[in-house]
């Protein structure tokens, strides 16, 4: 028997002020980026190089609008506001003074977390991949362009639930700033056009419930609105 694997189209984040699509190739993620967060999560903030995880690329949902089903397996579903870097084109070893010149756009993006699973396998030394890669764990609203004059380094950066701010910070607070992230990624691995990379993000972070309305906004950026509906 003859079995045949249908590959499905790569997903795609909408570009903002056109009807183009930007393919997304993998979605990389920087943990603790940001000092208080590295401190509410009961850690040193100091700036030790940063270090990265993945999620799968089809856990991705994007627009300007996103349905998100509250996941299974959780009884604790955190969110994480935080910018997304898309990557025009790539390399190894790439010098700071040179990363920039990689980025096609940012984007505001959402970085979700099942963290009583996440906790869990941490305790027990394991891979903490289901605490964060699972079906729309990933958000991003639409990219604008850096050409457009997207500011990377500095700008407010703030989340709402149910109209109530959550958390709010600063690009500028980033330990790790954009250049510095891709450089030290781009020593692990070949970056390739299409890599996405969430930055972290600032304080705040909390338990979402079904029915929750998230309003994301970064300086400069089209908004990302996300609805969390019924469990899956």
């Amino acid at each position: 028997m003859t079995f045949a694997l249908e590959c499905p189209d790569r997903p795609t984040i909408p570009i903002a002020g056109s009807d183009d699509l930007f393919p997304v190739n993998r979605i990389f993620c920087v943990g603790r980026n940001y000092a208080a967060h590295a401190r509410e999560m009961g850690h040193d903030p100091d700036r030790e190089p940063p270090f990265f995880f993945l999620k799968p690329a089809d856990t991705l949902l994007s627009g300007s609008s996103c349905m998100m089903a509250y996941p299974p397996r959780t009884a604790d579903l955190h969110h994480e506001v935080e910018l997304v870097v898309a990557l025009q084109s790539g390399g190894r070893d790439i010098p700071v003074v040179d990363a920039l010149s990689h980025v096609f756009g940012a984007a505001v993006g959402l970085d979700l977390t099942r963290r009583d699973l996440q906790g869990i396998a941490k305790k027990a030394g394991r891979p903490w991949d289901l605490g964060k890669g699972f079906d729309g764990s990933a958000l991003s609203g639409p990219i604008q362009r850096v050409s457009d004059g997207v500011s990377l380094t500095s700008g407010t950066i703030s989340l709402l639930v149910n109209g109530t701010a959550r958390q709010k910070g600063d690009l500028a607070m980033m330990i790790w700033s954009v250049a510095e992230t891709i450089a030290e990624l781009s020593t692990y691995l070949t970056l390739k056009p299409g890599d996405l990379l969430y930055t972290g993000t600032p304080e705040g972070v909390a338990a979402l419930a079904e029915g929750d309305r998230l309003e994301a906004r970064i300086d400069g950026l089209p908004g990302l609105d996300v609805v969390i509906s019924g469990s899956v």
